[in-house]
């Protein structure tokens, strides 16, 4: 049976989820869905991406909408892109819609209970923010259970000028019981927090981790890959590979960097970094640091995870990244922090070494053993390519995605 789906992500490209959202997208397509896309940034040549403003006067609209509403702490309340959302082409007879990230003033949570009128409604949930009054991500606070209110950090991204959360977090709340929202999670920790949340109160939850394409995410000739990057041979390469590489704390760049400082100059030991903002490194560790910047696409990060020996994962909040299993689908084992969703694949002493309590001493010493260790390091590496074969691939996030579809048309049917 083939359907029609339409998923609303901040962009098609750019970030964890957007590139999550498109190999989703693309995986339905290829099993002869029509799978379409509504985005805020539109990166690539796909005639089943459209921007949800269209560009243009609409577009600075949208803008001077957040930003007037930022000032008044009414976060995504006048999005005026909203509109052309409900009359698009593509919204006229959807059978599914799926939401990704819906933060970054393109969509309004007004128009949920609409979407849900039109087709069933699926969440997949990248971050906190469906749960919370603002924030991606709420660290230790947990107002998100109870109501929000009295926010401890307006700044967290994404940032709020005035204190609303408590009203933010009500309206979520009465929209949300207007919709019967499906969630999906990718994780057992971001399912664990669902569950938790009395916005999803009495909604279906789902977990489906991540999938890739494991043609595009696979072992290949390393020596080429470096010399590609311009890795010099023989050394041992560590990989960091978030989306903002420079002056992220999210992603725990301020951890790795005093992990590697207790670690000291180590010799034919280099530290590959990819992101925006990757040269933010050089000088600031006693490590060589190749700067690979912004890669954009698969194949480029498969490319950089394939030069490297192992990857480092030093988030102090996350969910389950795409770092993680993009490193196992190359068979390259992961040091990481235990944290949010990222034990579900970092298996301590099996695909990865797992580090507690947030400790740079501990993860500079696993760090160190994985320089160090070669044999450990490799059969890590190669029990992360089982693991990622069989929960990680494409293939089998996207049957599981279908199973979910038509389970959710057959009761709209019925």
């Amino acid at each position: 049976m083939t359907m029609s789906i339409v998923h609303f992500s901040t962009a098609d490209s750019e970030g964890g989820s957007a590139r999550s959202a498109y190999r989703i997208h693309s995986g339905l397509r290829h099993r002869g869905h029509q799978s379409r896309m509504l985005v805020k940034y539109k990166m690539l040549d796909d005639p089943d991406v459209d921007t949800v403003s269209g560009g243009g006067l609409l577009e600075r609209c949208d803008d001077l909408a957040n930003r007037l509403t930022w000032r008044a702490g009414l976060q995504y309340q006048v999005v005026p892109s909203a509109l052309r959302v409900l009359r698009h082409p593509w919204m006229l007879h959807p059978e599914v819609i799926q939401l990704y990230n819906t933060h970054g003033g393109y969509f309004t949570p007004w128009i949920i209970p609409a979407l849900a009128r039109r087709a069933p409604l699926v969440w997949r949930l990248s971050d906190m923010w469906p749960m919370t009054g603002h924030c991606a991500y709420a660290g230790p606070c947990e107002r998100w259970q109870s109501g929000c209110g009295a926010c401890p950090d307006l700044y967290a991204y994404p940032a709020v000028g005035l204190d609303m959360t408590a009203l933010l977090w009500r309206q979520k709340q009465r929209l949300y019981q207007r919709a019967n929202v499906t969630v999906v999670a990718p994780s057992s920790w971001i399912e664990g927090i669902a569950r938790k949340s009395p916005l999803f109160a009495g909604a279906a939850i789902h977990r489906i981790p991540n999938g890739l394409d494991l043609t595009v995410f696979t072992p290949s000739d390393q020596a080429a890959a470096r010399q590609h990057f311009g890795v010099p041979a023989g050394c041992t390469a560590m990989l960091f590979a978030p989306h903002v590489a420079g002056d992220n704390k999210r992603k725990g760049g301020d951890l790795l960097e005093a992990a590697l400082q207790r670690l000291g100059p180590l010799e034919n030991v280099v530290l590959l970094v990819a992101g925006v903002n990757a040269e933010w490194w050089v000088g600031r560790v006693p490590q060589r640091v190749i700067p690979l910047g912004y890669l954009r696409g698969d194949k480029a990060m498969a490319l950089a995870n394939i030069a490297s020996d192992f990857v480092v994962v030093s988030s102090a909040v996350e969910n389950l990244p795409n770092g993680v299993i993009e490193a196992f689908a190359c068979e390259r084992p992961v040091v990481a922090f235990d944290t949010g969703g990222i034990r579900d694949a970092v298996r301590n002493e099996e695909t990865g070494l797992l580090v507690p309590d947030l400790d740079v001493g501990l993860l500079a010493e696993a760090i160190g053993r994985m320089v160090t260790d070669g044999h450990a390091r490799r059969a890590m590496g190669e029990r992360a390519l089982t693991l990622a074969k069989h929960e990680f691939s494409a293939e089998v996030e996207v049957s599981r995605f279908e199973s979910l579809y038509a389970s959710l048309l057959e009761k709209r049917a019925a």
